[in-house]
């Protein structure tokens, strides 16, 4: 994972009165870690503790809004009110105290931030709503209503200071308010604020005067916004070369807005590091510049900065994976990849604190890690798909002896068979460093090697794990047993070339990539779903190419809200409404409706009576997502740690399902 010298990215940088340690920042990333009026919690604390800890130079909490109405998320940090001082001196000083220096970006939704949320009408340049964030009609500004919204920008810059706050960015990107002002679709006044960048001039002397000249204060900008008619390439570099760079310390590029939001958190099939290009000219206007963007390696920062594109690299996704990121990639050690799979990113709407799928410990540092066990134990873990392969990993990493047994010739389980779609090329990381660090902690994974209730008497355990993931659902209707009826991850795993036509049944996550994967390669498909709309049980960000990429395809048919009754050779009858229609279905079919347990071997592990219990993880135990399957590995591992001290056995006896 780290295979080149990462000799640019380690030396230190000024930005203005703050010296960085290394050109790496935690970048500003929304997480809900706030209490609902945006006060700081200790779970806040813990978060970006952890992330200075791990090695970054500065650490950035998350756009903040500087008023009541600029609030877009529920738990969204404000700095509002001088009410807000104390929690974000509590992270100033929990920052600093590891050795990184603290950032906050001020910032103010405008016709992103929706009353739901925030309780107030949104305000905006114009009266042009947002629909990705709900739609809701703004109210355009009067002429002394912007001098308000300066004074806030001002005011939070002041409170920022009085905390001990290191670096302040404006936020200038993403569609936000600065942004709209900016922008040529989002203001069309007539008044002085017209201009596009006379908010943004003012914005910046307001937040200079009252942080003073011993805070840095830096500008985040879209490179461009990603919609026809939006601000482009060209026509930003304009603006803001002619905009208060004398009070700016530095400049950060990002790209998008939220009719692009693909350019805001970039999908995992983009090129790392592809903002890059767009930073590089901003260079020459005499400030440090960052760049965010897909840069999840170590091999993409080192070439971004010593290729001299940008001074530092901003990154949010990846140190949320691994906090250690900084420090292991500088010491030249593996760490745990970020899979772009936006998982976090998809949850911001739930208000509820973001997970990682990767990372159980994000947002629950407060928590601690499982703690150290009072003796070693033996442990058998059947099944090395994810959940198998993660918990026998943080079992091995408490010094217990763990063996991994497989049926399969490969590791991964039906993951695997996700990390060869075109729509999830760094799925594939997670699996090789859980096989790495296995490798590392001394465990063997014996693959090829199936299970059966009567060898299970040949393994003498303290403790077993049963992880042996689920089997596809097949509905009970006439034809479901024709040999063309195949499950969507049979026959990824068979590897044969796409068929001339086929058919999809079900529109769920796994559904919808196999059509993807099906209609790339030149199938006509025909994909009926249950569901109303297409992959449900995905985030928006997550499908935000792939659902488009699939309906934009002439040669794809999709029925929604429709259920399939009867099979026959070349055709099927579907159900839509009340009423059924014999459809024509050439090729084979291929079934996506959902997991169950595969548990055959659970009433054998019962039956040997390991000391320290069985454990369900995974598919097997009725998880559905990878998250699940990382965090029931954590909690296996903390409930052998409790009973080995002398605890109670899992909840549920001697099989406990996690």
């Amino acid at each position: 994972m780290n295979g080149v010298p990462v000799t640019a990215i380690g030396s230190p940088l000024t930005l203005g009165p703050a010296r960085l340690r290394n050109r790496l920042v935690s970048a500003p990333m929304e997480r809900n870690y706030c209490e609902i009026d945006g006060t700081v919690t200790d779970r806040y604390v813990a978060y970006l503790s952890r992330r200075a800890r791990g090695g970054a130079a500065l650490v950035f909490s998350e756009a903040s809004y500087v008023r009541g109405d600029g609030k877009g998320r529920l738990r969204q940090m404000g700095v509002d009110t001088d009410a807000r001082i104390p929690g974000l001196a509590r992270l100033a000083a929990a920052v600093r105290a590891e050795g990184a220096l603290f950032g906050v970006e001020l910032n103010h939704g405008g016709r992103t931030a929706q009353g739901a949320v925030s309780g107030f009408r949104p305000v905006a340049p114009s009266p042009v709503p947002c629909l990705p964030a709900g739609g809701e009609l703004p109210l355009e500004l009067a002429t002394e209503e912007v001098y308000d919204l300066v004074e806030a920008y001002g005011a939070a810059a002041g409170r920022c200071r009085e905390a001990g706050v290191d670096v302040l960015s404006i936020h200038g990107a993403h569609g936000y308010l600065v942004h709209q002002f900016l922008s040529p679709a989002r203001n069309l006044r007539t008044d002085e604020f017209a201009d596009p960048a006379r908010f943004l001039d003012l914005v910046v002397e307001a937040v200079r005067e009252r942080a003073g000249r011993d805070v840095a204060v830096g500008l985040r900008i879209s490179a461009f916004e990603g919609f026809d008619g939006g601000l482009s390439a060209e026509r930003t570099f304009e603006l803001i070369s002619g905009a208060r760079l004398d009070l700016l310390d530095f400049l950060d590029v990002s790209a998008g807005s939220y009719e692009a939001g693909q350019w805001i958190i970039q999908p995992g099939e983009w090129e790392r590091g592809l903002l890059a290009p767009y930073a590089e000219p901003y260079r020459a206007l005499g400030l440090p510049v960052g760049v965010a963007g897909r840069i999840s390696t170590p091999e993409s920062a080192e070439a971004i900065v010593a290729g001299g594109r940008a001074d530092f690299v901003s990154m949010a996704r990846t140190l949320h994976a691994d906090p250690d990121f900084p420090r292991r990639v500088l010491a030249g050690e593996p760490y745990r990849p970020c899979i772009a799979c936006n998982y976090c990113i998809d949850r911001l709407g739930s208000g509820e604190p973001i997970p990682c799928s990767v990372n159980p410990q994000a947002g629950r540092e407060h928590l601690g890690p499982p703690g150290a066990p009072a003796e070693k134990a033996s442990v058998l873990v059947i099944g090395a798909g994810p959940a198998g392969l993660e918990t026998a990993r943080l079992l091995a990493g408490h010094g217990h002896r763990v063996r991994v047994l497989e049926r399969a010739e490969h590791v991964g389980g039906r993951f695997a068979l996700a990390a060869g779609l075109h729509d999830h090329p760094e799925y594939r990381r997670i699996l090789e460093w859980c096989a790495a660090e296995l490798d590392r902690l001394g465990v063997t994974v014996s693959t090829g090697t199936p299970v059966a209730g009567e060898t299970l008497s040949r393994h003498d355990v303290d403790a077993l794990v049963l992880a042996t993931g689920g089997e596809c659902h097949r509905p009970d209707l006439p034809g479901i047993g024709l040999p063309h009826v195949i499950d969507v991850r049979d026959w990824l795993a068979r590897g044969e070339p796409a068929p001339a036509s086929c058919v999809v049944w079900g529109a769920d996550r796994e559904g919808v990539a196999v059509a993807g994967r099906l209609a790339s390669d030149g199938s006509r498909v025909l994909l009926i779903g249950a569901q109303p709309e297409l992959a449900p049980d995905v985030g928006r960000r997550a499908k935000i190419l792939s659902v488009p990429r699939l309906l934009a395809n002439p040669e794809v048919r999709v029925l929604l809200e429709s259920a399939v009754v009867a099979v026959e050779p070349d055709r099927l009858l579907v159900r839509t409404g009340g009423r059924e229609e014999w459809v024509p279905a050439s090729g084979p079919l291929l079934v996506s409706q959902g997991v169950v347990p595969r548990t055959g071997l659970l009433a054998a592990c019962r039956a040997r009576e390991p000391r320290l219990g069985v454990y369900v993880v995974g598919d097997a135990g009725g998880g559905g997502s990878l998250y699940d399957c990382f965090v029931t590995a954590e909690a296996v591992t903390r409930s052998i740690a409790e009973a080995l001290a002398g605890g109670a056995l899992p909840a549920g006896g001697p099989a406990a399902t996690f």
